[in-house]
């Protein structure tokens, strides 16, 4: 059951990614998963229990990379979330179309996402916060700087796959962690960028 279960979660998430979650039907995921509508609605009874459930299932894989953070402060432990990041929106692209429905009001999914995403964003300013603080990074230039700079990250995260599939380019994930890194790099000290050419910068010439 469960394996069955998984095959179909798996087939909404390729079709939702081609199509949104409005345009497909539970024909569509049945055939795509190679079984009858009649057994589909054995394990969901309907598209809304399939849509709740993949939206549980993301939630959870998405839960699990924020909780990345706690490891460590290390630079290296940056670059793995990072990675962690890439294989998540690679993976689940239809979730930026589906946030982004153009309602006055968010659904539930859309407002868990909205947590997600902000919360997102205090850990990458905490990550800057804690450079300064151990000296990898230069005092702030002026005030609010640092603030934009982890928006800016924040945004390439969420919608540098997007935007390079918009341009017609394959996104690889050294070219998005590298995108990341180039807008830390400047800000980086003596010590800091010792750091990263030692840590870092040899995971790119692979």
């Amino acid at each position: 059951m469960y394996n069955t279960k998984q095959k179909i979660l798996n087939s909404s998430i390729q079709l939702f990614n081609q199509n949104g979650v409005d345009a497909v039907r539970l024909q569509q995921i049945a055939e795509d998963t190679g079984i009858s509508v009649g057994n589909l609605a054995y394990h969901f009874k309907n598209k809304d229990a399939i849509v709740e459930s993949v939206y549980e299932y993301i939630f959870e894989e998405f839960s699990a990379i924020l909780r990345e953070y706690a490891v460590s402060t290390a630079m290296t432990s940056f670059d793995a979330q990072l990675s962690s990041y890439y294989d998540f929106f690679d993976k689940y692209q239809f979730y930026i179309a589906d946030f982004f429905k153009t309602n006055n009001t968010l659904n539930e999914h859309q407002q868990i996402w909205q947590g997600y995403v902000t919360k997102m964003l205090i850990q990458i300013k905490s990550r800057i916060d804690y450079l300064v603080l151990n000296q990898d990074f230069i005092p702030e230039p002026m005030s609010g700087l640092y603030q934009q700079v982890a928006e800016n990250i924040w945004t390439n995260l969420i919608f540098y796959i997007q935007k390079c599939r918009m341009q017609g380019i394959t996104p690889t994930e050294m070219q998005y962690k590298l995108a990341i890194w180039n807008q830390l790099r400047p800000y980086f000290t003596e010590s800091g960028l010792a750091e990263f050419n030692q840590l870092i910068l040899p995971i790119f010439s692979y």
